[in-house]
């Protein structure tokens, strides 16, 4: 499990910095593609991340 011990922390800041990237952008009156563009990364980052902590979940169970 010393996989997740790494990869969680990984993938949670990844989504914050994605997350910061678009409010940044969008309060600088960026282009709406872009936007777009980082919440499509956000939303795969976040489902990425939710599984990996699933799959730790479901290995420490065992």
């Amino acid at each position: 499990m010393s996989f997740a011990t790494y990869l969680i922390p990984i993938g949670l800041g990844a989504v914050a910095l994605v997350l910061l990237a678009g409010l940044f952008n969008m309060l600088r009156g960026g282009s709406a593609s872009t936007s777009q563009k980082l919440m499509r990364w956000r939303v795969g980052l976040q489902f990425v991340t939710i599984i990996v902590v699933m799959l730790s979940l479901y290995i420490a169970g065992r």
